[in-house]
């Protein structure tokens, strides 16, 4: 960003010198962590909850903001907190964060009510005329004021969401628990009533960036006409020319949304920017950025580059564009939708026409002066004819010589260099090509996390994972020597347009390898010459970052995407250690019982069985099934004896059938612990729990399925399912195993219908095999959660146990889908090359080819190119760039997955496969022929 400086502390120095130049100094504590400064008073309590105040500031203004605050908060009784430094500030403020937290810089904790509305009243004064963004989750104290309020929690209390993960609640006056909600709109709950003055123009207590869609308007719409605001459903008109239809998005900087221009009846795009959003220490902020980009498309307006400008004008004190609409989808939709569509062999000439037109398009736009600084699949149009045009130029400089350095851009797609303050090039954009270009021809760029300390360069790293991609796609070494050239790591050294464009121009895409298994491959892909085994390091990884402290969490993971409980197989505890046990089984590695037993003890003394949830991944049946197979391998009587006590606990009520969450979870769960300890009552509840899924299948034209009842995890109530995690093939591989194990054919004859449902929703594209998430819809991504690499493994083993060759070969086709998108696969198991790793060796296992094994090999060297090393440990970046140790999305499920590869073992969270005498063709013979799973 403009103007950054690292001031580490500097506003937390400011509370030093107010304590120190008042009498009352002395009454106050203040403890600082990685962002806040909290201060509490020594002789007053914090209530749990109320309401509460958040004042907002500006990089600049943040220490004006904090003196005049804490002239008024010393000399009070109530707890506050503050951003330690105006370098927290910008990230509190930054375009990417959270709409519900953005812009909280200070916090006030009054101790009751009427001291709430005096400190509010008392704040405005004090800091009246300062400037800072508006507070979204808030409502202002009054019109321009810094000073917002919203009724909430006040110490960190969280509990389960249906969901299964951790939210921050409040009480309601009946002692309830009700989730704490920090969405982009001041709701406060119904119960809660607002002591302080309501002014006319305050924000309206529904802002249209929650609304649905179709009636949403830019945030502050009350505040500019108090009666639209009333009028929530209607059309709202910007600028007297352009009403207002939908939202395309709402992000902390402001809302894009489609529109109409009263004057031409043309349908539009109308960007907004709201104030003091990602400002700077100079006062430059995102309406400066969206200024930039009025002028970028004044300069390329006609050409057909970028759309057509149509107005700048302010609303409400917030800022806004109006374009063009440019009709067509993004080029990063485009990849999606095209290679899906089209399949592999077609992708390839689509994709190298694109990337010539690319190269083409910022040529031309340089050629007019303008470097765009953003470059990104996601800011490229692809219009119905298949011509491009740059969208989003907010970044776009004119005058280079002149303008400021900015740290604002994308990971990935953005020059190291542009990330770091260096002066404006067109050196950088040409990286942000390469990017683009190596988007559009693999699928993806890799996530290359910084080795620490700094080791092999990042373009030795990409050329590894490029390599190790072109084979499969059939990438010319042309085209890769062209990726390379355009994103060196120096950007004096990197290939100019002209050069991608001469090389594009005389290339020709190789031949698409076709991979055979050429004999026996090793077990797993050897470490580079004199590089750490990659087994290895993960261990070390995982072992040194175990922290059985009393603190919230054993293992660091990944919250990004919502954080579980703790000791949970899916994030948790649970999953790591399963994995330990598993490579302590295998290797006998002398570290691992103390390590083992260290973390099965933490796990048994933070899970209680008069609490026990339902589900696998998030429920207490798959912890015990975790905490019993530790503590047999390290012969600990105490951790098997409160595993059996977990796993045995009447667990809580549930609507949910699938694996994660429900019923197939804890009735597999159950199976495998019969399976371990021979005990009839685990048979009991496994049994119980397939009888339950029988009651509540729902008979369709093509077979079985289950839907998610209205009252189950929200984000799924009503849906229908077809993949492993949630839906018809994870339901359908617990069926399948308690009806060979309990020898029940109307479960194996519900199975089947569950294996008939998912063959007549397949979608064949080439030779693969493809599944929507739900019926009838586009097929999603070959993953572990939704996709064929899940229902491949169901199907895979429906196969095993009737001989029908429909099931197997459907399951073979899921591997062609796999082995298709693995250059554009995340590395993790849920969602990644980890889980679908897994998936190909179950199909070595059950089929005894070689080629699918040889295919898993090929995944485990491309996951492997994307290791970084972190003091002597391997991590690995998920999907969001984060690292972390989890099952679900980190580092023990990419080493479960090497272990297995390395070791030929049994798949964890699955019980073994069925034993047939014989392998009928004829589904129907073969459910007269059911075999008990073998007791271990």
């Amino acid at each position: 960003m403009t103007g950054h400086v690292d001031t580490a502390g500097d506003l937390e120095r400011l509370l030093g010198e107010a304590l120190r130049a008042t009498a009352t100094g002395a009454r106050w504590r203040s403890v600082a962590d990685g962002t806040w400064c909290h201060v509490t008073p020594l002789s007053a309590t914090t209530p749990e909850q109320g309401w509460k105040l958040h004042l907002s500031a500006t990089v600049a203004s943040a220490p004006a903001v904090l003196t005049q605050a804490l002239g008024v908060l010393l000399a009070e009784d109530s707890a506050f907190k503050f951003a330690r430094s105006r370098e927290k500030v910008s990230v509190l403020n930054s375009r990417s964060t959270p709409r519900g937290s953005s812009g909280k810089f200070l916090t006030v904790y009054p101790r009751d009510e009427a001291a709430a509305v005096r400190l509010a009243q008392e704040l405005h004064r004090a800091t009246d005329g300062l400037a800072g963004p508006q507070i979204l989750s808030d409502r202002a104290y009054a019109p321009g004021s810094v000073v917002h309020y919203r009724y909430g929690a006040f110490v960190a209390r969280r509990r389960l969401s249906d969901e299964g993960l951790l939210v921050p609640y409040i009480k309601d006056p009946d002692g309830n628990p009700v989730e704490d909600r920090r969405t982009g709109q001041y709701l406060p709950p119904s119960w809660a009533v607002c002591p302080f003055p309501v002014t006319p123009a305050a924000p309206a207590a529904t802002p249209a960036a929650d609304r649905p869609a179709a009636s949403a308007a830019p945030d502050e719409r009350a505040a500019a006409d108090p009666a639209a605001a009333a009028r929530a459903a209607g059309p709202l008109t910007l600028g007297g020319r352009f009403t207002v239809r939908e939202a395309i998005r709402h992000t902390n900087k402001g809302g894009v949304y489609r529109g109409t221009d009263l004057r031409t009846g043309d349908p539009v795009v109308i960007k907004e920017a709201r104030p003091h959003v990602e400002a700077d220490a100079d006062g430059r902020d995102v309406q400066a950025w969206l200024r930039a980009e009025a002028h970028a498309l004044e300069r390329l307006d006609g050409l057909g580059l970028a759309p057509a400008p149509l107005a700048l004008f302010e609303h409400g004190r917030h800022l806004f564009l109006a374009e063009e609409e440019v009709p067509g989808g993004t080029l990063r939709t485009w990849v999606s939708e095209r290679f899906r569509r089209s399949g592999a062999d077609r992708y390839r000439a689509d994709a190298l026409a694109v990337v010539e037109q690319l190269v083409d398009l910022v040529a031309a736009a340089h050629a007019q002066g303008c470097v765009l600084r953003d470059l990104t699949p996601g800011n490229v149009m692809v219009r119905p004819d298949g011509s491009l045009c740059l969208i989003d130029l907010e970044l776009t400089v004119l005058d280079e010589a002149s303008a400021p350095p900015t740290r604002l851009g994308t990971p990935g797609f953005s020059a190291p260099e542009r990330l770091v303050d260096a002066p404006v090039a067109p050196t950088a954009d040409y990286y942000s090509v390469g990017a683009t270009a190596c988007f559009v021809l693999v699928g993806r760029v890799p996530i290359l996390l910084d080795d620490e300390p700094a080791g092999r360069p990042v373009e030795q790293r990409l050329a590894a994972w490029l390599a190790a991609c072109a084979p499969r796609l059939g990438l010319a070494d042309g085209l890769v020597a062209m990726i390379l050239g355009l994103m060196r790591d120096e950007p004096a050294a990197r290939w100019d347009l002209t050069r991608a464009r001469t090389a594009l121009r005389t290339l020709t895409a190789a031949p698409p390898v076709r991979h055979t298994p050429g004999g026996r491959r090793p077990a797993a892909p050897p470490a580079p010459e004199g590089e750490q085994d990659p087994v290895a390091g993960i261990v070390d990884h995982l072992v040194a970052t175990m922290a059985p402290g009393e603190g919230g969490r054993l293992w660091p993971v990944s919250t990004t995407a919502g954080e579980t409980a703790p000791c949970t197989v899916q994030q948790g505890a649970a999953g790591v250690l399963a994995v330990l046990t598993r490579y302590f089984e295998l290797t006998g590695d002398p570290r691992l019982p103390e390590v083992i037993a260290t973390a099965g003890h933490w796990i048994a003394r933070h899970t209680d069985p008069g609490q026990a949830r339902p589900g696998l991944h998030f429920g207490e049946r798959g912890t015990a099934w975790a905490l019993y197979d530790a503590g047999r391998a390290v012969e600990d009587r105490r951790l098997t004896d409160h595993a059996l006590a977990l796993a045995l606990a009447p667990q809580a009520a549930t609507p949910s059938h699938d694996i994660t969450h429900g019923t197939a979870g804890s009735g597999l769960a159950a199976l495998h612990l019969w399976n371990r300890t021979g005990d009839a009552r685990f048979m009991e509840l496994a049994v119980a729990a397939a009888d339950e899924l029988a009651a509540a299948a729902e008979p369709e034209p093509t077979g079985v399925s289950w839907a998610a009842p209205a009252e189950a995890v929200s984000r799924l109530a009503g849906k229908r399912y077809l993949g492993f995690a949630h839906g018809v093939a994870g339901i359908g591989t617990f069926l399948l195993s308690t009806a060979l194990a309990a020898r029940r054919s109307d479960l194996l004859d519900l199975a089947v219908d569950a294996g008939e449902h998912l063959m007549a929703n397949a979608v064949l594209i080439g030779e693969a095999a493809h599944w929507p998430a739900q019926a009838a819809n586009e097929p999603t991504t070959p993953y572990w959660c939704h996709g064929s690499a899940g229902i491949g493994a169901f199907l895979v083993r429906l196969y095993q146990a009737t001989g029908d060759d429909r099931f197997g070969d459907l399951a073979h086709r899921a591997t062609r889908a796999v082995a298709e998108y693995a250059s554009r696969a995340p590395l993790t198991q849920c969602h990644g090359l980890a889980g679908n790793g897994d998936f190909l060796l179950d199909m070595a296992a059950a089929t005894g080819d070689d080629a699918h094994r040889a295919l898993a090999e090929e995944l485990a060297r491309l996951l492997l190119t994307q290791r970084a090393r972190r003091h002597g440990h391997l991590v690995f970046p998920n999907e969001y760039g984060d690292v972390s140790t989890s099952w679900s999305d980190g580092s023990a499920g990419i080493l479960a997955f090497l272990l297995r590869l390395r070791h030929t073992s049994p798949r964890l969270w699955t019980v073994p496969p069925p034993v047939r005498d014989h392998h009928p063709t004829d589904p129907r013979v073969a459910r007269t022929a059911l075999h008990p799973v073998a007791t271990t």
